[in-house]
C-alpha cells in the first residue's frame, strides 16, 4: 500500500511517497506555496496519508489532500517503539520525536544520537533500548552569521563557505567564518563525545539541509567513522509510524 507522509517545517514542506519501507520520490516545496502542493497531490496514487507540522494553522492543500484520501496527523500518542522519558512530552517538537522514532527503526538495538542541521542544531539521542530522554537545541548555521550581523553595528552578513578550513581568521569576514563554523565543528566534536561512551558503539546520523556541511567539519576527526548521512530521516520515521499504526 503507498502511503503519502508529509513534514511540514518552518521553510520548507516535504511530501515523500513510501511503498512499505521502500522511499519512491521525495518533492519537497516552500511552505506557503498552496498551487504546486496541490497539483502534486491531485496527481498522486496514494491510499493514506500522515501529516507532522510545526505550525498550528492549516493550509488549504490539507483540506484538499483530506478530500484524497484518509489523514492522519502525527502526534505523541501514536505507538511509536520509542520509550519516550521526557519530561514535558507535550512540548517536545514533532520533528525530534519523527527523527529519533527513524533512526531506531533504520538501526534497531543500536545507540543513535541523532544531528539535524537546520534553522536549528538539535541533538537527539535514542539507546539501544529505545529509551529516549531528551536533548539539546542550539543556533543553526544562518541563525548564527545572521545573529552576528543583526546584533551589532558594525558586523557584514557573511555566508557559509564549506572549503574554509583556517583555524583562525585574518580579516572580519574570516574571523567569523571562523567564529562560526569552527564553533560548529568544536560544539558537534563535543556532543559526540559526550555521548561516545567507552566500549559502546554509536552511530551518529546527520540529517537536515546542513547534513553534508557537517560531514564535511567532521570527515578529519575520530568520529568519521561512526557517521551516518540520511538526508530523510525525519520522513522515515514518520512512514515508520504510519507503518506501525496500520499493523
Amino acid at each position: 500500500m503507498a502511503s503519502l507522509v508529509v513534514d511540514i517545517g518552518n521553510t520548507f514542506t516535504k511530501l515523500a511517497l513510501f511503498e512499505g519501507d521502500v522511499l519512491i520520490s521525495v518533492n519537497q516545496f516552500p511552505g506557503e506555496d498552496d498551487s504546486q502542493i496541490t497539483q502534486y497531490i491531485n496527481n498522486l496514487s496514494a491510499q493514506r496519508a500522515l501529516l507532522s507540522s510545526v505550525k498550528k494553522e492549516r493550509a488549504n492543500w490539507q483540506w484538499v489532500l483530506e478530500n484524497e484520501m484518509p489523514v492522519d496527523y502525527f502526534d505523541r500518542r501514536m505507538q511509536l517503539g520509542i520509550k519516550n522519558h521526557y519530561l514535558t512530552p507535550d512540548t517536545l517538537g514533532l520533528d525530534r520525536l519523527a527523527a529519533v522514532t527513524g533512526a531506531a527503526h533504520l538501526y534497531p538495538g543500536k545507540n543513535n544520537l541523532v544531528i539535524d542541521g537546520g534553522t536549528c542544531i538539535t541533538y537527539d539521542y535514542v539507546d539501544a533500548g529505545a529509551n529516549y530522554f531528551g536533548g539539546s537545541i542550539s543556533p543553526g548555521v544562518k541563525m548564527r552569521y545572521s545573529a552576528l550581523n543583526y546584533y551589532t553595528d558594525a558586523l557584514p552578513v557573511v555566508e557559509t563557505d564549506a572549503h574554509f578550513k583556517a583555524q583562525s581568521g585574518t580579516d572580519t569576514t574570516t574571523s567569523i567564518r571562523s567564529g562560526v563554523q569552527n564553533g560548529i565543528k568544536h560544539e558537534l566534536e563535543g556532543f559526540i563525545n559526550d555521548y561516545k561512551k567507552d566500549g559502546e558503539e554509536l552511530n551518529v546520523i546527520l540529517t537536515g539541509g546542513d547534513a553534508n556541511f557537517f560531514d564535511t567539519l567532521l570527515k578529519n576527526s575520530i568520529f568519521a567513522p561512526c557517521i551516518k548521512i540520511e538526508p530523510h530521516l525525519v520522513l522515515k520515521g514518520l512512514n515508520a509510524a504510519i507503518q506501525k499504526q496500520n499493523d
